[in-house]
């Protein structure tokens, strides 16, 4: 555990990621395209939260420069969120949640590059771990390359914004932070509408969902999104990006067992992919006992001197 995390951070953290694990399921009850989910899903939130600050009467002013900031890891966000959802799609939910851990991999390199600080060999070590968990799943499951593709594509962005925020909560409410960023995506997603129907929406757009997308996109906007999102953001004032990362991948864990009970057949892979999620699993379980031990050494040597 880091410094300042008890255990009920952790264990709500965990509870988060158990919410986070449905997403990729929504993603595939609702008929709409992943980029117009991204932006109904965004708008849905960012004016929901517009309107408990309303309510409450809550000031949401940061500087100029802030807001630069903000607004740009939004758009960090939103190509995360386009990417995650898009994976599912060509892909199975399984695939799609499986890919998203190597999200710990980027953050063991990007948080100290960000940080400035030296990169830890053992988080690196446990990274390295969560790749030969998605080997052994691309060798079993090849078929799926492209959404396993797409959804390390969105893992990097995910590792991309976690330490970026990780930066911002020390200096801006957490509710403020989610406001302003599910706006920035919200605002990146509607300007990448017009791209998405010219190059890959045969179709064309859909830009009304229909009815029952409306519920899923509520739980989704609302629970995985307001709710969870924002807890996240707080829990990192006092869990390491990589921390909360690290646990994140967990996700695919309970989103595989929820997928198979929830969508069924479709969602059964071959014995190599659970075998590629146990070895994810064993990651997560390394790190915070590693983190244990290493706590009680210090603790022991700051005891004898």
């Amino acid at each position: 555990m880091t410094e300042n995390a008890s255990v009920k951070d952790y264990l709500m953290l965990h509870f988060i990621v158990a919410i986070w694990s449905i997403t990729a399921i929504l993603g595939i009850l609702i008929s709409i395209a992943s980029i117009e989910l991204v932006f109904y899903r965004t708008l849905i939130a960012s004016a929901m939260l517009g309107l408990i600050f309303l309510w409450k009467k809550t000031s949401i002013r940061v500087s100029k420069s802030e807001l630069i900031k903000i607004i740009g890891t939004g758009f960090l966000i939103s190509i995360h969120w386009i990417l995650f959802f898009w994976a599912a799609r060509v892909s199975t939910a399984s695939v799609c949640l499986a890919g998203m851990a190597t999200t710990s991999l980027w953050t063991a390199f990007l948080e100290p590059i960000i940080n400035k600080k030296k990169i830890k060999g053992f988080e690196v070590f446990l990274g390295l771990l969560v790749i030969s968990g998605i080997y052994v799943i691309f060798r079993f499951e090849w078929g799926y390359w492209l959404g396993l593709s797409m959804a390390i594509g969105a893992a990097l962005m995910g590792a991309l914004f976690s330490v970026i925020n990780g930066r911002l909560t020390k200096r801006h409410s957490p509710y403020v932070l989610t406001f302003y960023e599910m706006l920035g995506a919200c605002v990146f997603a509607f300007m990448m509408l017009p791209v998405y129907a010219f190059f890959f929406a045969e179709n064309g757009l859909q830009l009304i969902p229909a009815p029952m997308d409306w519920l899923w996109l509520l739980i989704l906007s609302g629970i995985c999104t307001v709710y969870a999102f924002s807890v996240s953001v707080e829990l990192m004032r006092r869990i390491t990006a990589f921390a909360v990362n690290l646990t994140v991948n967990l996700e695919p864990v309970y989103g595989i067992i929820l997928a198979v009970l929830i969508l069924g057949e479709r969602e059964k892979m071959t014995p190599g992919f659970y075998y590629g999620t146990v070895i994810i699993l064993i990651s997560v379980l390394i790190y915070p006992i590693y983190n244990y031990i290493l706590k009680r050494r210090m603790a022991k040597r700051m005891l004898g001197s």
